[in-house]
């Protein structure tokens, strides 16, 4: 049976992401421009960007609840109702404190959306295809941002008619959810937080998150105030945003295929450390023009892959039985993160300046990359001493070879008729006798071959330091090795076999002994 590939298998799905994101990434862009235009406080422009992630961090539970009372699809039409509604009250109430509570709300309402079609995706999604899959959703994704960016541009005023858009495709949003003939998903069920005890197992990637979502929350609120402050026009603000949001899509694949290749911690020190060079570049030098466009690219390139690189580094430490939990935690503390960020970058730039917002993610990602260079010299010397402190039990094992007499015949150092002697010898001792003075004979000629060994090299064979140690294993039980042995008188005996034959007879003589 053929398979069906990811976009045509979920279709409604991503056509309904697509739409959703495009209201989302209309809507934010729109208020920043807008505010901006109105000369409006900078305090007042943070604090609505953090008033909406902190409703993606809420409503994570009311999602839950809801989803499982009523089921995927109505829990994702009710939210979209009230996210239309909310972006519609800000054309009819022009009141900042009201709109602050839109705000909030839409976070609210896009959570629970996100919730129905990224649980849905990974529930039904098989597992040759999940990659692929989740892969196609955050391309997809991107797109719908990059294209409420250019959409932006077409109205220059900055009326009412955006805001219609932005109804409009939050609107349309519902239609492929509500006549997509495939299966409903399963209820959700809450996953545990876990947070302490994942923050003291995974520092370092907790806290790249934590700083990912102070950078991008403090980016998507700000930007385009912040373009906007510098005189250009509003065409050249959605370029500016939409080149950006392109860099982030194009470096996913990448810095995913990097960061399988090298050590993830090492990887986000260095995007760290190259992302406070180009943030603090765009803050001091008057860029302009196509180089300020390159710089942004470059902002995007690193600042969108600080989160995934942290995430999967995450998950790398982590067991399959707390991975929805882990998951859990990593939301929680990007939403956090993002609320932080568009607070305290808009604090900033209403004290020092319009500069402040790079300047401000700069010393974020400074602090990041020492953060994580201190972490990780401290694992490393924790590493060490538990190292140091482990007994060294290790034991060479004795082999067959070195313990028999053939490890002096594959001894380049013996001379070889020393090494027929002796063997012929044993050979006598093996078939005909058992006499004591054939023994106290043998064991006189053993030590004979010590004498041709080069008295200059400084390292021994291990068959020989035991050899010393023990008798030799062709020695009758009982035999003793005395200082006299050696000087009483030793048969001789002609050699009359090549060493290769007598190497091949030992082997035979050898080959019971090393079987189990």
């Amino acid at each position: 049976m053929q398979q069906t590939g990811p976009f045509r298998a979920f279709s409604s799905l991503y056509f309904s992401t697509f739409l959703m994101v495009l209201g989302a990434g209309l809507l934010t862009t729109y208020l920043g421009l807008y505010l901006a235009k109105e000369q409006v406080n900078q305090l007042w422009i943070g604090g609505l960007m953090s008033l909406y992630y902190l409703g993606l961090v809420l409503g994570s539970k009311v999602g839950h609840k809801l989803i499982a009372r009523v089921g995927h699809i109505r829990a994702f039409v009710a939210s979209t109702g009230l996210v239309t509604a909310s972006a519609l009250g800000h054309g009819l109430v022009p009141d900042l404190t009201f709109w602050l509570l839109l705000r909030f709300l839409v976070g609210m309402g896009m959570m629970c959306q996100y919730m129905v079609l990224e649980s849905w995706l990974n529930e039904q999604a098989d597992n040759h295809q999940r990659g692929a899959v989740f892969a196609s959703y955050m391309i997809v994704s991107y797109f719908g941002m990059v294209a409420g960016q250019l959409i932006i541009g077409s109205f220059p005023e900055l009326g009412l008619e955006p805001l219609l858009l932005v109804a409009i495709g939050f609107a349309l949003s519902i239609v492929p959810i509500g006549i997509t003939r495939r299966i409903h998903p399963a209820p959700l069920h809450p996953a545990p937080l876990q947070i302490s005890a994942f923050w003291q197992r995974m520092p370092q990637s907790l806290t790249t998150i934590t700083v990912a979502g102070i950078i991008v929350g403090a980016f998507y609120g700000l930007a385009p105030a912040y373009v906007s402050n510098t005189g250009l026009a509003n065409e050249q603000v959605a370029l500016f945003m939409a080149v950006t949001i392109i860099a982030g899509l194009v470096a996913q694949w990448p810095m995913g295929k990097l960061s399988d290749r090298i050590p993830r911690s090492r990887l986000l020190r260095t995007n760290s450390a190259l992302l406070t060079l180009v943030v603090l570049l765009i803050a001091i030098l008057p860029l302009s023009g196509h180089i300020l466009l390159l710089a942004t690219f470059c902002f995007g390139f690193l600042a969108f892959t600080l989160y995934p690189i942290a995430t999967a580094l995450a998950n790398q430490h982590a067991e399959q039985d707390e991975r929805v939990s882990l998951s859990a935690v990593i939301l929680l503390t990007f939403g956090i993160g993002a609320c932080l960020g568009p607070l305290l970058a808009s604090a900033l730039m209403q004290l020092l300046g319009n500069f402040m917002l790079y300047g401000f993610m700069g010393l974020c990602s400074f602090l990041l990359f020492l953060r994580l260079q201190s972490v990780n010299y401290s694992q490393k010397q924790a590493a060490r001493i538990v190292a140091s402190q482990q007994p060294d039990d290790y034991v060479m094992a004795s082999s067959d070879v070195f313990s028999s007499p053939l490890s002096a015949a594959l001894d380049p150092r013996v001379d070889e008729e020393v090494v027929q002697a002796q063997m012929l010898d044993n050979d006598v001792d093996t078939d005909d006798s058992d006499d004591p003075q054939t023994e106290q004979s043998e064991l006189a000629q053993a030590e004979q071959p010590s004498s041709a060994i080069d008295p200059t090299e400084p390292d021994e064979e291990p068959g020989q330091a035991a050899d010393e140690e023990t008798p030799d294993s062709n020695t009758k039980p009982g035999s003793t090795k005395t200082e006299g042995d050696s000087n009483k008188e030793q048969p001789t005996a002609e050699p009359t076999d090549s060493t290769e034959t007598i190497v091949s007879r030992l082997a035979q003589r050898q080959g019971p002994q090393n079987t189990d």
